[in-house]
C-alpha cells in the first residue's frame, strides 16, 4: 500500500507579492525551492496563517536570494502581501519508504532567509524556542 506522506515545508514565509492577473502557481526563491527539495511545478499546498485559507497550487522559481513568495492567479484573492504561510509538499511512499523518510522543514526569518534547514517538528501545544 502507498500512503501519501508529508514531504516538506517553508514554515512562516511571508509573502512578498500577490499577482491576480498571472496564470496560477506560487512563485517561490529558487534557494528557498532547494533547501525545501521542491521541484517546479510541484504540487504545493499554501496555508495562510494569517487568514487561515488553505489552497493547493504549483511551484515556480523565482530569483535566488531574493526572498520572493508570491501568489499568482486566483489564490491571490486568498493571500497578500505581508501574510505568514505555510509552503508544505507530500509525496506517494511505500511503506519502507514512508518509515524511512524525514521531512524537510526549512524555517525563514521576515525577509524569507533560511534560518533552519533541517528543523525538527514541534508538536503542539509546544512551542518552538526562538532567539
Amino acid at each position: 500500500m502507498r500512503r501519501t506522506i508529508f514531504k516538506s515545508k517553508i514554515h512562516r514565509a511571508t509573502v512578498t507579492h500577490a499577482d491576480l492577473h498571472y496564470e496560477g502557481s506560487v512563485t517561490i526563491d529558487e534557494d528557498l525551492m532547494s533547501a525545501a527539495g521542491i521541484w517546479e511545478y510541484e504540487a504545493v499546498h499554501i496555508w495562510n496563517i494569517t487568514r487561515g485559507t488553505r489552497l493547493q497550487t504549483y511551484a515556480v522559481k523565482g530569483e535566488s536570494g531574493s526572498g520572493i513568495i508570491c501568489i499568482n492567479g486566483a489564490a491571490a484573492h486568498l493571500n497578500k502581501p505581508g501574510d505568514l504561510v505555510i509552503l508544505a509538499t507530500f509525496a506517494e511512499m511505500d511503506e519502507a519508504e514512508a518509515r524511512a523518510h524525514t521531512p524537510k522543514v526549512v524555517l525563514v526569518d521576515a525577509a524569507n532567509r533560511p534560518v533552519a534547514r533541517d528543523a525538527v517538528e514541534v508538536p503542539g501545544p509546544a512551542r518552538r524556542v526562538t532567539a
